[in-house]
């Protein structure tokens, strides 16, 4: 079962508290998923097609306990999609107009409803209950473990923009896209998916959103550190194998003997450790070093390299290993033996 249909299963289990709210969520239902027939003047009657058992049981359940009008119900199944898809039929009967009025559906004398009946979402409960009616009709909602995403595909922009208000007299701030001359209401935040599903009833769904939330909060966390971790330690590798190259020049142009006795000390313990960074390298030093002292120790066998090699009969220069730094300190400049 799609994350969508545990919604709605769960919807559809929901008793509306009073006679309003059950009016307010009929209303939605039958006007987000409901064709109206007319054949003259007050003959009427009404097709509703859902693919959710869940809403197909709670149309008639509230049909039947708030007109008490005949109902028909057909099963089909889609052999492409392998899916089932319920046919409600509401015939032609007497009292179907005044219903209709009652659900917000008609309006006398002017026809077609083309917004939300605000008559019936006077409450905060008959204002719940129909945002509730929309979903079940409507609505998708994305698995949390990926995306937080809620939607409600409705036509005619007024009651689109309508139901965005009610939404967000609940709470939830809805956003409006317009999708093939349909509408579709949605939000794409953890806490408006969140306020809506409670709002709506759902409220085990609701914790199901909350843990889903936390487990992606505390995966993105480890996955930050991970990443900061393996980009120091990238540089400190590239760092260090600067480093590395900067000893051999050394070598070469000076020879280690002749060397300060803490940098012969750096070089020694670089070609012993190419992997450790330079405040680990200078953890191992008696008594220990920081990385500041430690990156003093490179900038001053930088500066003997350069100047070795900028005497007659030697080639020029070269650059500090200096990528393994910390903030703040490049301006940094040595005097004297470290």
């Amino acid at each position: 079962m799609s994350f969508t249909a545990e919604v709605k299963d769960e919807l559809s289990r929901i008793d509306a508290p009073t006679r309003a709210a059950e009016l307010a969520q009929l209303s939605a239902l039958v006007r987000i998923c409901g064709t109206l027939s007319f054949r003259g003047s007050g003959r009427y009657s009404i097709r509703v097609a859902t693919e959710t058992g869940a809403v197909a049981r709670t149309v008639i359940k509230l049909t039947h306990k708030l007109f008490d009008l005949e109902t028909s119900l057909t099963v089909r199944r889609s052999v492409l999609h392998k899916t089932r898809n319920y046919l409600i039929e509401i015939p032609e009967q007497e009292g179907l107009d005044e219903n209709l009025v009652r659900l917000g559906i008609l309006v006398p004398g002017r026809g077609l409803a083309s917004g939300v009946p605000t008559n019936l979402v006077s409450t905060r409960t008959a204002a719940e209950a129909y945002v509730r009616g929309a979903f079940m009709a409507g609505g998708f909602i994305a698995d949390p473990r990926g995306d937080f995403h809620l939607e409600i595909a409705v036509t005619g922009e007024e009651y689109a923009n309508d139901l965005v208000r009610l939404a967000a007299l609940l709470g939830a701030q809805a956003r409006l896209n317009r999708r093939r001359g349909a509408f579709a209401v949605y939000l794409k935040s953890y806490d408006d998916v969140s306020v809506l599903l409670r709002a709506m009833g759902a409220r085990r769904m609701a914790r199901f959103v909350e843990v889903a939330r936390a487990k992606k909060s505390v995966k993105n966390d480890v996955n930050r550190r991970v990443n900061a971790e393996m980009a120091n330690q990238a540089r400190s590798t590239g760092a260090a194998a600067e480093q590395l190259e900067l000893i051999e020049r050394a070598e070469k142009s000076l020879g280690l003997a002749t060397l300060p006795p803490a940098l012969r000390e750096f070089c020694r313990l670089r070609r012993e450790n190419p992997e450790l960074s330079l405040a680990a390298l200078g953890e191992l030093l008696d008594p220990p070093a920081s990385k500041s002292a430690m990156y003093h120790r490179v900038l001053r066998l930088q500066e003997l390299v350069d100047g070795a090699s900028a005497a007659p009969g030697t080639e020029g220069g070269g650059r500090a290993a200096t990528s393994d730094v910390p903030d703040g300190e490049n301006n940094l400049t040595s005097t004297g033996e470290i």
